[in-house]
């Protein structure tokens, strides 16, 4: 497998096994490092990515090397192999376990095509210069949505633990789990108490089969069977619900991380045209096409509706996760924007009132199962829906939505 750069193995003593396991799968070259010297020999070689085994190792050191590999560019995935209970950095992708090699290269192969992903988008975003296309700097975990499955007392301590980093939904069923792996952007699944092993492995089984979830996050709580090597970061992980979010994190920003990427080159290829953080539409775009899709449905005749998102002004997190879910969601013809103020307005093309509200009730109903940390905190906006009417212009229509046609007029 090529690579931008060699792998750095850091460890107290040799890895002969591993690095023979590494030349084997022709993920080559690989160099040794003790943990006093990797951030010099990071810098020298640049590597393509970091494997460190966590047997001994001081934490200063690991967190040196940490923060060592996440100021650089593209992305150098570091992987903590067989990491126990210590305290990981943000950016370290654990591997529990340093006896199965399959599930190491399995786990390093995704990383590197995450790394790769960014560089090529740093590498167009250079070429292209387009303005609005651009890499948010921001945590990726603050787009990250987690999937909850699971009944039992770890449950409330677990969505808790989440939350506190990112959007929590919350499936009791394997059937409620799949409508939301299919109608919404999810980056891990953590699957506690309450299912059979049986239940487990089909459920696992089934995301190992669709090319959409091999890399997602997927974390299992209880004791089960080796993880199959189709989920790249598929961990077994026991413990209080903190330890469990704690070594969870890592995979799940790795995903978010990934996803933002995808979504940056969709606006690249987009002319900038796309915002890289929703999807949807950039504020210039969405105004020109709002305006023309206005004046061809006055002059050829037909329906067009308009609605508003409004999103507590408070919870910035709920903004964005709803954004995305509806630029997921909503249909071909249509499109919207995320606005200054938070809102998501979006424009139905060719519907009536009735059926805008049934539009935008369904795709309210997607965002009610999403809890970011406090159970108190509502992530189903509040809808404002106007039709167009004869003599509407887009300024006259869109003020109606937002309250102010008499302000509009004047």
């Amino acid at each position: 497998m090529s690579q931008q750069g060699p792998l750095l193995v850091v460890s107290r003593s040799p890895r002969a096994s591993l690095i023979a396991a590494l030349d084997a799968a022709q993920i080559l070259p690989s160099i040794e490092s003790r943990w006093d010297e990797a951030t010099t020999i990071v810098s020298r070689v640049q590597p393509a990515a970091v494997l460190a085994v966590m047997d001994g190792a001081d934490t200063n050191d690991i967190h040196a090397v940490s923060q060592h590999l996440d100021a650089r560019k593209p992305y150098i995935p570091l992987i903590a192999i067989a990491p126990g209970d210590a305290t990981l950095p943000d950016n370290a992708i654990p591997l529990h376990g340093s006896d199965n090699t399959d599930r190491l290269l399995a786990r390093l192969r995704a990383a590197l095509r995450v790394r790769t992903l960014h560089a090529t988008v740093l590498r167009r975003l250079a070429e292209k210069k387009t303005d609005g296309a651009t890499l948010p700097e921001t945590d990726p975990l603050d787009d990250a949505t987690v999937l909850l499955l699971g009944r039992g007392a770890s449950m409330p301590g677990l969505s808790v633990a989440l939350g506190q980093r990112v959007a929590v939904v919350g499936a009791l069923s394997i059937e409620a789990a799949a409508k939301h792996l299919s109608s919404r952007d999810i980056d891990g699944v953590v699957l506690g108490e309450g299912f059979s092993p049986r239940v487990v492995d089909a459920f696992l089984a089934v995301l190992a089969e669709d090319t959409r979830f091999r890399n997602l996050a997927v974390v299992v709580t209880a004791n089960q069977p080796a993880p199959l090597q189709e989920l790249a970061n598929l961990e077994i992980i026991a413990g209080d619900p903190q330890r469990i979010a704690a070594h969870a994190l890592p995979m799940i920003r790795q995903h978010a991380f990934e996803a933002r990427l995808n979504r940056t080159l969709r606006a690249i290829e987009a002319g900038g045209m796309l915002d890289p953080q929703t999807g949807l539409l950039t504020r210039n775009a969405f105004a020109r096409d709002f305006a023309t899709a206005v004046s061809q449905t006055q002059k050829r005749g037909g329906s067009l509706a308009v609605a508003r998102f409004a999103f507590d002004p408070v919870n910035p997190r709920a903004q964005y996760d709803g954004a995305r879910i509806i630029s997921r969601l909503m249909r071909r013809m249509d499109f919207g924007s995320h606005e200054d103020n938070g809102s998501v307005v979006v424009v139905f093309a060719e519907t009536d009132l009735r059926s805008a509200h049934a539009i935008a009730r369904r795709l309210s109903s997607v965002m009610r199962h999403t809890s970011h940390g406090k159970r108190d905190t509502r992530s189903e906006p509040s809808i404002t829906i106007a039709a167009l009417q004869p003599g509407d212009t887009a300024r006259t229509l869109l003020a109606r939505v937002y309250g102010e046609a008499q302000r509009a007029a004047s």
